[in-house]
């Protein structure tokens, strides 16, 4: 005889962030639109609750920073995700821009990609992983 699964218990609510959280830098590497996406809705949530962000986007992933990033790998994939009531793409890119995020495209990453600087969103600083390295320093690094 089959039993009911126990009830569901609410958790605790989580304590609010330090008033000087540290901030979050995002490190995309791939080049597909799911990960993209998601570094965008990371990078939007830790700005809505003032946690500064950096996000650096690393080999194909330099096309999520592009004006067109309909370069990235299943691109298409962002109707899906709107009909589904899930804010797009270029929503969570304007976003981070509106909150202040920082952006920033790997050089070797825009060769890789064969991508030229002047495709970049205006707000794009293109610079090497030590430059990374040391505006991620302090805060809590995320690759994806």
């Amino acid at each position: 005889m089959p039993t009911d699964p126990p009830p569901l218990v609410p958790s605790p609510p989580f304590p609010p962030a330090a008033p000087d959280a540290a901030g979050l830098a995002i490190l995309l590497l791939d080049g597909g639109y799911e990960r993209a996406h998601y570094a965008f809705m990371l990078a939007a949530g830790a700005l809505a609750i003032d946690r500064p962000v950096l996000l650096f986007a690393a080999g194909h992933g330099v096309h999520a920073l592009a004006r067109d990033w309909r370069g990235l790998r299943d691109a298409a994939a962002d109707q899906a995700v709107q009909a589904s009531g899930v804010a797009g793409f270029e929503t969570l890119r304007e976003a981070v821009r509106q909150l202040d995020g920082a952006l920033m495209a790997c050089e070797s990453g825009l060769r890789v990609a064969g991508l030229p600087a002047g495709a970049l969103l205006p707000a794009v600083r293109v610079a090497g992983i030590p430059t990374f390295l040391d505006a991620a320093r302090g805060r809590q690094i995320i690759t994806l």
